[in-house]
């Protein structure tokens, strides 16, 4: 077990640097996204949140393309940038790239987790405090946030859940080596060139890598269910 935790370590820590703020991000823009199309509706809000919506239903596979391109096209920029202004833009980095793609295909779960949170939510609150000279990010940050603890913690969960145990991403935008999060280090582990199966290694890399989520679902279970209830029957 020690050699095991030794040999995936660092993978391990790849992991977390690339759930933390994946997760971070695409709960913030979701929760922005749901006030929005929820308190502050526009011209098209149906439409984009019908867009939004369509994108939860498009499969892993179809996108490693596209994506890979777009990246490509980011890492290319992020150079062009350094090498002008001495400024690093970050992609071109597999965890950079690997934060941006898990955010990117979850801000829809994520919107639509808060867009059905916040249409329960009384609007004259938003008005009342508009009245009261409040800013968009005022009623944001002092009036939706600290309401909607229930429905981050369903967001955190299912998003961490999703990244962590993401393997298609990661094998595919990760590239080899010191990069690779905990999932393609696990995958290698196990399927060992030598022809001996070490069972009790591949048994204790498989509980080092689940630890992070059975911790999350200790920690947060509880308002889990509380957060789909709150969320499930509206909008």
């Amino acid at each position: 077990v020690g050699l095991t935790c030794a040999g995936i370590k660092g993978y391990f820590w790849n992991s977390i640097k690339m759930v933390v703020p994946a997760v971070a991000i695409s709960t913030i823009m979701g929760a922005l996204n749901g006030y929005v199309l929820t308190k502050w509706r526009f011209p098209g809000h149906t439409l984009v949140f019908g867009l939004m919506l369509f994108a939860c239903f498009i499969p892993f596979q179809s996108v490693l393309l596209p994506m890979a391109t777009i990246l490509g096209s980011l890492g290319r920029f992020g150079m062009t940038l350094r090498n002008a202004t001495g400024l690093s833009f970050g992609f071109g980095n597999p965890t950079v790239n690997l934060v941006f793609v898990h955010v990117v295909y979850g801000l829809g779960f994520t919107t639509l987790f808060f867009r059905n949170f916040y249409e329960a939510f009384p609007t004259e609150l938003v008005r009342a405090a508009q009245v009261d000279g409040a800013s968009f990010f005022q009623i944001f940050r002092r009036i939706m946030l600290p309401n909607s603890l229930p429905i981050i913690v369903v967001t955190v969960i299912y998003q961490f859940t999703n990244i962590w145990n993401d393997f298609l991403f990661a094998s595919a935008y990760a590239g080899t080596g010191e990069s690779m999060p905990m999932t393609v280090a696990l995958n290698n582990v196990v399927n060992t060139s030598t022809g001996v199966v070490e069972y009790n290694v591949n048994m204790a890399a498989a509980m080092i890598a689940a630890v992070p989520t059975l911790i999350v679902y200790i920690l947060a279970g509880r308002y889990f269910v509380r957060g789909l209830m709150a969320g499930a029957v509206k909008g």
